[in-house]
């Protein structure tokens, strides 16, 4: 009975590393399809987020795109050479109030979809074993018209995480690097953090 336990958790073992091998190798696209049809579908299936509700519609957001992004990345590359000369406490409010704003922009941009019949389409990049950041080109199909939007990633121990978005002709880091650095010349971290702090309680309503 022991032996035959003994080889029924070994099997489990093998079976759980077997799956997070899977989950880390899965391809950008896919990651960024079931990322993008698994919010937009949760989004329409939901009744008050199909209203308009953006409360909803960002939490729906924050439980289904969110897990696919490294928006830490996103944080540090945006805020530039001040990343590393903040403290840990400045770095994650940084974090946390850039996330914020990241989360409730890509939710306000999905919500002008939630009453459309709306088609996606995900081209599969050109990658190897050895490519370490790509970008997958996908089109939002819809009676508007096909309008582009640019997803770039970067491989992980966890896969392919999302960390820029191009969804109308610029990058999100590089729109906000910009912004970014006439509030750190000003204020510098502490400056920044509260221009994001302020934006998100204004936005919040």
């Amino acid at each position: 009975m022991k032996h035959y336990l003994s080889i029924c958790f070994a099997f489990l073992l093998a079976s759980m590393s077997f799956a997070g091998e899977a989950l880390a190798q899965t391809s950008p696209d896919s990651v960024v399809k079931s990322a993008v049809e698994g919010t937009v579908n949760a989004m329409k299936a939901d009744p008050q987020a199909r209203g308009g509700d953006m409360a909803k519609i960002t939490q729906l957001v924050e439980t289904r795109f969110l897990p696919a992004t490294d928006f830490q990345r996103t944080t540090r590359i945006a805020v530039g050479k001040a990343w590393a000369s903040a403290t840990p406490d400045q770095q994650k409010q940084l974090y946390d109030q850039f996330q914020t704003l990241l989360v409730r922009t890509y939710a306000a941009s999905l919500s002008q979809l939630r009453d459309q019949d709306v088609k996606f389409r995900f081209d599969a990049p050109n990658v190897d074993a050895n490519t370490k950041d790509t970008v997958v080109e996908s089109h939002v199909i819809s009676t508007g018209g096909d309008n582009p939007v640019r997803y770039r990633l970067q491989k992980t121990p966890q896969g392919w995480k999302i960390y820029d978005i191009d969804m109308m002709g610029a990058w999100l880091i590089q729109v906000y690097q910009q912004q970014f650095a006439g509030q750190l010349q000003k204020g510098g971290v502490d400056g920044l953090i509260k221009f994001l702090s302020e934006h998100n309680a204004r936005s919040a309503g």
